[in-house]
């Protein structure tokens, strides 16, 4: 098929308009996840595909490749006979914003649906005190637009700080069971549950969780993921 030079020319526009508006950083981010995903070994067609989309907690944040949530998830689920193969989407920084706008982007260079979809974010639109009406509306596209494409999801709630204000604290919190129960997926309340305040479980930071760390949020959160892949 031939392309003619306007097309040519209306899709350089759109490249560069899509990286001018997401940002060059993030964009890279995702080009090389892409190249990762097509270079991996294909996976066996009874394989379950779990996509775990998230910010930093998901990426992986000081630590090594199989040391983070994913490929602790999929070695767990392995070990308790569960052919699964969980792909990275983590994005170090991301809001729910991030989020939404990357959504259709990684599921397109997925090439084939997910089986589940892990949603784990709204930590950083915390930290930065963004509105939560704003996170609201942004996890609801999220959700909205895995409904529609018939993708079973496992929401990860998150706890706010409490010096946010007893009114943040609380539309905060609320946001993921109502929006779990809007779209009727699965929720994990607490995606930091047993990691938070505990020595030895998180970096240096506070926040991010350890190799152990992570560990202990995937034994809590197995078996959640194995009942909604066999529903």
């Amino acid at each position: 098929m031939t392309i003619s030079g306007a097309e040519i020319d209306r899709r350089e526009f759109q490249l560069r308009e899509w990286l001018r508006s997401y940002g060059w950083r993030r964009a890279l981010v995702h080009v090389a996840g892409a190249l990762s995903l097509a270079g991996a070994a294909p996976a066996l067609a009874a394989d379950k595909l779990v996509l775990a989309f998230g910010d930093s907690l998901t990426a992986g944040y000081g630590l090594k490749p199989n040391e983070s949530f994913p490929a602790q998830l999929e070695a767990s689920l392995r070990r308790q006979g569960v052919a699964a193969r969980v792909h990275n989407a983590g994005v170090s920084g991301d809001t729910t914003a991030g989020g939404k706008a990357r959504l259709a982007w990684v599921l397109n260079a997925l090439k084939a649906k997910p089986d589940l979809a892990i949603v784990e974010l709204g930590a950083n639109d915390m930290l930065r005190g963004l509105p939560v009406a704003q996170a609201r509306g942004n996890l609801d596209a999220i959700l909205g637009e895995l409904q529609r494409r018939r993708i079973p999801v496992l929401l990860a709630g998150m706890r706010s700080a409490p010096n946010m204000g007893r009114a943040y604290v609380a539309g905060f919190e609320g946001m993921y069971p109502t929006l779990a129960g809007k779209y009727r997926a699965g929720l994990y309340p607490f995606f930091l549950d047993g990691v938070t305040g505990q020595r030895g479980l998180t970096l240096p930071d506070g926040l991010h969780p350890t190799a152990r760390g992570v560990g202990v949020i995937v034994r809590g959160i197995t078996p959640r993921v194995k009942a909604a892949l066999a529903r």
